[in-house]
């Protein structure tokens, strides 16, 4: 009887855990309509990772060319008003406008638009469990964070960016 009831208990858990995973999994594929292959891009920056570590500092290495992520409500930019154009931290492509940055209250700089489409690429990002939309820059193949559909209005997209991934140049430097 206890036996069975183990049984069961372990069953059920295994039944909500797959549950799960398919509906993150799910929820997660919204964002890769329109994704590419970083593989197949032929960008327009390269360097040796020596080249990379030598240039960034160790956060922006780790986010630019390994993927990581700050901390939520840690990075510079998160809390940042200023007017003027963010860019790449690995290469100085336009990326971002303050006009389309909101606070989206996740402790990330957030923005409902990009500056120019041909500067990002979205990729297809399976890691952690989960189907999610990467955003690379297109001129160097950086990481610079992800891109969700709850966003605002007028294109309901939120491009989740870590602030080590991007340098700043205020309107009046432009």
């Amino acid at each position: 009887m206890l036996i069975n009831k183990k049984l069961n208990m372990y069953r059920f858990n295994v039944i909500i855990l797959l549950s799960a995973f398919v509906f993150v999994s799910a929820c997660g594929q919204e964002g890769t309509q329109s994704v590419e292959s970083v593989n197949n891009h032929n960008f327009e920056v390269v360097k040796s990772e020596q080249e990379w570590k030598k240039e960034l500092t160790q956060e922006e290495y780790n986010i630019l060319r390994e993927k990581g992520t700050e901390r939520a409500f840690s990075g510079k930019y998160d809390n940042f008003k200023k007017k003027g154009v963010y860019t790449c931290a690995g290469c100085g492509t336009k990326v971002f406008s303050s006009k389309t940055k909101f606070d989206s209250g996740t402790g990330w700089p957030s923005y409902y638009d990009v500056y120019n489409e041909e500067n990002l690429l979205l990729v297809e990002d399976r890691s952690m469990g989960m189907v999610r939309t990467e955003v690379v820059c297109g001129t160097c193949g950086g990481h610079l964070g992800h891109v969700f559909k709850d966003g605002p209005q007028p294109t309901g997209l939120r491009y989740c960016i870590n602030s080590a991934a991007l340098d700043f140049i205020p309107k009046d430097k432009l």
